[in-house]
């Protein structure tokens, strides 16, 4: 079985929607929390940079949760320049593509760690799917309560299914 072009399929989509997402706020709404308890669209982009950047350098053969990593730091408003942040989680993307790109199908049932925890590589994947899932739609979520009535829907728009199911949709 070949699964890894359809997690790395998959993984894309995701990276799509939040990109998506991303273009369609302000630079002032990406920073902007819509609650106190709440993380700005920037906030979820470092964690997720930060955690594929530690995740993904060198996968098979350290820790997952590098010792460089300031976990809590990726929860500040540490980045609050918007051409920084992009290139931040750009960069954390990259690495983590490029290595799920270089992954054999063999590597998938080599033995991985993260926070001294053993896992397959496979599993280390299935984990990051719900991880990078979950996010995706927060920072969506966010992305939608900032544009209100002028969001663009990423997928099929409200009230627009039977169209898409019966070929008469079309994509604006």
């Amino acid at each position: 079985m070949n699964l890894l072009p359809a997690f790395i399929f998959e993984f894309e989509r995701m990276k799509k929607q939040c990109d998506g997402a991303i273009a369609q706020v302000t630079d002032e709404q990406l920073f902007l929390s819509p609650g106190t308890e709440s993380n700005s669209i920037a906030i979820i982009m470092q964690h997720l940079a930060g955690n594929m950047i530690s995740r993904w350098t060198d996968f098979l053969t350290s820790d997952g949760e590098k010792a460089w990593r300031n976990r809590d730091a990726e929860f500040e408003a540490t980045i609050t320049d918007k051409a920084a942040l992009l290139a931040y989680w750009e960069q954390g993307w990259n690495v983590f593509l490029t290595t799920l790109r270089s992954l054999t199908e063999e590597d998938l049932a080599k033995t991985v760690t993260i926070r001294n925890e053993p896992l397959t590589a496979l599993q280390a994947i299935f984990r990051q799917v719900a991880h990078y899932s979950y996010h995706t739609g927060q920072l969506v979520f966010v992305a939608r309560l900032h544009c209100g009535a002028n969001w663009k829907s990423l997928s099929i728009p409200k009230g627009q299914s039977a169209g898409h199911q019966t070929g008469t949709y079309l994509k604006p």
